[in-house]
């Protein structure tokens, strides 16, 4: 079978609004710090108003982990929906302009979805999202051919929350299987974990090959209060994980090999956790297709995460390839 990229990711096409805030803004505005949750158009207009925006840049947890994947010199697709707009433009325009292969139908009639990012001075990110057309991908949007020309499909947890996406989820696992391809799957938020427990086990179990989550999320998932139960836990339900614990680094562990930390790498400077977990994934991704040892996989997520929250913004500003080059992972 010919294997035309590395990983096809579906996700939600987000653009990201980053601004600078304090607690009190995220009181004012009801969004849970650390956190993540879905916002309407009124809410939306609101936070957007009050946010005082210093970047506008294409996001979205699966979409920054392709872009992440490609700039280590990875193949990538991506599957998301925009709309007819300027942002969809902006969104489209900004994957092709980092390698990413994008090319799913618009939405004719919903706008394109964005990320109220409010980073607060511990350079923690709290987000609000409007998901629009971004909500709107289907399984009429995942075909059998690009996902059996992928190494892995990537899907984007976020996603669960709403039906048409988890119909796509199901059509590309289950074309990923059919093909002999490996499904990965990352949780990206507790409340899309508790809100959605059932679907995710369910779905869990109909075989998700790699997961990956942050220490919180994969004890909400098991009901554990440590992360070595956790990670015990997860053993019985996925072959491969990476549970990821900032700057404590990660933990990975596979069919064959036993729980294993691997430390994270310092940033040269800490300004914005946004896209931290998400580069992490696409630095993993690309070791993961090369049949790299799940150590040095977990040793470029962190490279790759090290970058990205160095500076404003969920995607790197360096050549991820060339600082792997340059740290002998490559």
């Amino acid at each position: 079978m010919t294997t035309v990229v590395d990983v096809i990711a579906v996700g939600n096409a987000i653009v990201d609004v980053l601004g600078h805030t304090d607690d009190a803004f995220l009181t004012q505005h009801e969004v849970p710090k650390g956190g993540m949750i879905l916002i309407d158009t009124a809410k939306a207009e609101e936070i957007t108003g009050a946010l005082k925006a210093t970047a506008e840049v294409a996001g979205g947890s699966a979409g920054n982990s392709m872009a992440c994947l490609a700039s280590l010199g990875g193949r990538a697709r991506f599957v998301g929906k925009v709309g007819d707009d300027d942002l969809g433009g902006v969104y489209r325009e900004s994957m092709r302009a980092v390698g990413v292969a994008f090319d799913t139908a618009v939405h004719a009639s919903i706008p394109t979805g964005r990320c109220l990012i409010a980073v607060t001075a511990d350079a923690e990110r709290s987000m609000a999202t409007f998901l629009g057309a971004a909500g709107h991908v289907g399984a009429e949007d995942v075909t059998d051919d690009a996902v059996s020309g992928a190494e892995v499909t990537y899907l984007e947890g976020y996603l669960f929350e709403g039906y048409d996406p988890r119909e796509a989820f199901k059509r590309a696992s289950k074309a990923a299987r059919a093909a002999g391809r490996k499904v990965a799957l990352t949780l990206c938020d507790t409340g899309v974990v508790e809100r959605q427990m059932d679907e995710l086990m369910a779905f869990l179990k109909e075989g998700v090959d790699l997961l990956f989550a942050n220490e919180a999320e994969a004890m909400t998932l098991t009901g554990t209060t440590d992360v070595d139960a956790a990670v015990e836990a997860l053993r019985g339900l996925v072959p491969f994980a990476a549970v990821t614990r900032s700057e404590q680094g990660s933990i990975v562990f596979g069919p064959d090999e036993a729980p294993q930390a691997v430390p994270a790498v310092a940033p040269e400077q800490l300004i914005d956790t946004t896209g931290a977990g998400d580069a992490y994934a696409g630095g993993f991704l690309y070791g993961f297709t090369r049949g790299r040892p799940l150590t040095d996989c977990a040793k470029l997520g962190s490279l790759a995460a090290s970058e990205v929250i160095s500076h404003m913004g969920p995607r790197p500003e360096k050549s991820l390839k060339a600082l792997a080059e340059g740290a002998g992972l490559l």
